[in-house]
């Protein structure tokens, strides 16, 4: 009963969390169609850029639109807007209030204009005095030479929202416009649909010298009715509950009693952005020898009432051959092989250097709007008035402890602590500052012990007289919320074992993907999956393969003319994917090749059905 009860309440909590998506993506529909005629015509200019934010209820600076639109830029796609929105949230009133509230330090609630003509034209975007004086007649909130600026806030948040309705108020009435669907999301956002997977930010060139991997994803400027007459291909694959979980890998125990092995531990991080990074490994093995390698989620055991989101995160370990140079990689196998939450790989490797290249779908690993009903408390003062470390606090801090603590020995090395220092604030510890923390905080082997973290945290917290701000900086870019619960995170472990000598892993970076891990999933699914020509058309190939509880279609364009392809999946059932769309557009470059999505079960205890129709447009 009560585990019915789980699975409701987590059943009801997708629903809803892809009911907030479907919103979202009709917001983001409505103002880009009330300034472009399709979702496949791109932003050109930055003028476009500016008045389809706005349309959004945004207001941004020219700073912001300088972000997006570099030198570089020459359009952005419906992807990009959406990515933009994503990031440029709408100020919210208190925000406004707090702005205001710097220029009125008597809190008089009012600014005189004269105030105002002077910041509004010398500071910021500045404006001009008519500008200006566009704000001071306003007679809703202008009086006897004074700005009321809480009313202006209330008209101002009033206004972005009628801007919002009025564009989707427009959407619905114009035939033209809500023919442009995005599949049933609307209709029916329970499908289990997830954010779309991260691409390059705009600020980057779009020129690449991968052609592997290049494409845009884009929603579909017709609607899904007209299939009919299209060149086009459909795969269906039906899994029944739980059957992708039962496929053991082909190791005895016995058999690996006198193999040596190695093992690390790693992360993958959610970025503001979508963008998923992780740490990368280089493993050098000194002779040939027959080896396995595992990747699954590391089981941290939480407090009761605490849920671990993690362990159902998806993970492979691609694993790549060190030839002349670090650049040239070639692509040896990937973790394939699934039991329960692992993946494994067992083969023979000859001697040399490899790199191996966590990867996670994105498809569970994704941004969620938190429901959190509250804060958690981080620090507390004792009698005496010393600050001290919540138990709650010290729970999190324990897990993150064993989380970076890569080598698994109980303690953090310079290495492994730069690794924290580098996602937590962007900078290193040298030497001379870890000399400095083995005075003051208590170390092993020159390597931090537990409750030496503990206390440079609880310094951190005493720096600021008990403002938990800087913690909750940490807290958060590791993946935490607000409810101490790591839900933006995946923690992984990653097992070595060789038959004739002893493997020796290494963490090297914390970075996102890149080509080279791009490059090494598109050849995989070619290499493993099932391949299908689009009818009609010879030089267009879709790749499928599935591995373990997961499904990734590969599009192949061998032509010299770039595609779109329209790909819909309105006839899957119980599926989720990593773009959060269940019918979209994808673009793919000549000669290239690009995943076109990565699919997985919604609910694992019961039958999921892909079925998918690529289709030329």
């Amino acid at each position: 009963g009560n585990q019915k009860a789980t699975h409701l309440e987590n059943s009801q909590g997708k629903k809803s969390q892809h009911a907030e998506e479907a919103i979202f993506y009709m917001n983001c529909r409505a103002a880009y169609l009330t300034v472009l005629k399709s979702s496949l015509e791109n932003i050109k200019s930055k003028e476009q850029l500016s008045l389809v934010l706005q349309q959004a209820g945004r207001n941004p600076s020219q700073k912001t639109i300088n972000k997006y639109w570099t030198s570089q830029t020459t359009s952005l796609n419906f992807d990009d807007f959406c990515a933009i929105l994503r990031k440029e949230k709408p100020a919210t009133k208190n925000e406004l209030l707090e702005a205001f509230g710097k220029i009125d330090t008597d809190k008089a609630g009012y600014i005189l204009h004269d105030e105002l003509y002077k910041i509004l034209t010398t500071r910021g975007d500045k404006m001009t005095w008519e500008e200006v004086a566009t704000i001071t007649k306003q007679a809703d909130f202008n009086c006897s030479g004074k700005l009321d600026y809480n009313k202006f806030c209330e008209l101002y948040l009033t206004t972005s929202e009628q801007c919002c309705k009025a564009a989707r108020d427009r959407l619905e009435v114009d035939p033209r416009l809500r023919q442009q669907q995005f599949g049933n999301q609307t209709e029916n956002p329970s499908e289990g649909i997830t954010l779309p997977v991260s691409k390059p930010s705009p600020r980057i060139s779009r020129r690449t010298d991968h052609r592997l991997a290049k494409g845009d994803s884009r929603a579909p400027s017709r609607p899904s009715s007209a299939q009919s007459g299209r060149t086009s291909t459909s795969t269906t694959v039906t899994a029944g509950a739980s059957s992708s979980r039962n496929t053991k890998l082909i190791i005895e125990p016995d058999t690996m009693k006198e193999w040596q092995c190695a093992q690390s531990k790693g992360c993958f991080y959610l970025e503001e952005d979508g963008e998923i990074i992780s740490h990368k490994y280089r493993l050098h093995l000194p002779q040939r020898s027959a080896v396995c390698i595992t990747i699954k989620p590391l089981n941290i055991p939480q407090a009761e009432g605490k849920s671990c989101h993690w362990l159902s995160v998806d993970t492979t370990l691609f694993i790549l051959k060190e030839n002349e140079t670090q650049e040239n990689l070639q692509l040896v196998s990937f973790t394939e092989l699934q039991h329960k939450e692992m993946f494994g790989w067992r083969g023979e490797l000859g001697s040399g250097i490899y790199w191996l290249l966590p990867f996670t779908t994105g498809c569970r690993l994704r941004k969620v709007k938190p429901q959190i009903p509250g804060e958690a408390k981080l620090v507390w003062r004792d009698e005496d008035g010393e600050l001290a470390l919540t138990k709650e606090f010290r729970a999190a801090l324990l897990d993150i402890f064993e989380t970076i603590d890569l080598d698994g020995n109980g303690l953090l090395s310079l290495e492994e602590y730069n690794f924290f220092e580098l996602r937590t604030s962007g900078e290193k510890c040298d030497q001379e500052a870890w000399a400095v923390c083995k005075e003051n905080f208590e170390m092993k082997k020159n390597e931090l012990t537990r409750q030496g973290f503990m206390d440079l945290n609880l310094m951190e917290a005493n720096d600021r007289d008990g403002d938990p701000w800087d913690l909750w900086v940490t807290l958060l870019s590791l993946g935490y919320n607000k409810a101490l619960e790591m839900t933006e995170a995946c923690p992984f472990v990653i097992d070595i074992c060789a038959e004739r000598c002893k493997p020796r892993i290494k963490a090297i970076s914390l970075e996102a993907g890149g080509s080279q891990l791009s490059r090494a999933l598109c050849r995989s699914v070619v290499n493993k999956g099932e391949a299908k020509v689009l009818d009609g058309s010879e030089n267009i190939i879709i790749h499928t393969y599935k591995s373990g509880s997961r499904i990734t279609s590969v599009i192949e364009n061998k032509s010299e003319n770039k595609v779109i392809i329209h790909v819909n999946n309105e006839q899957s059932k119980n599926c989720l994917n990593n773009r959060g769309l269940t019918v979209f557009a994808v673009e793919v470059a000549p000669k290239s090749m690009m995943v076109s999505q990565h699919v997985m079960p919604l609910d694992e205890q019961e039958e999921w059905i892909y079925s998918c129709v690529h289709s030329l447009v």
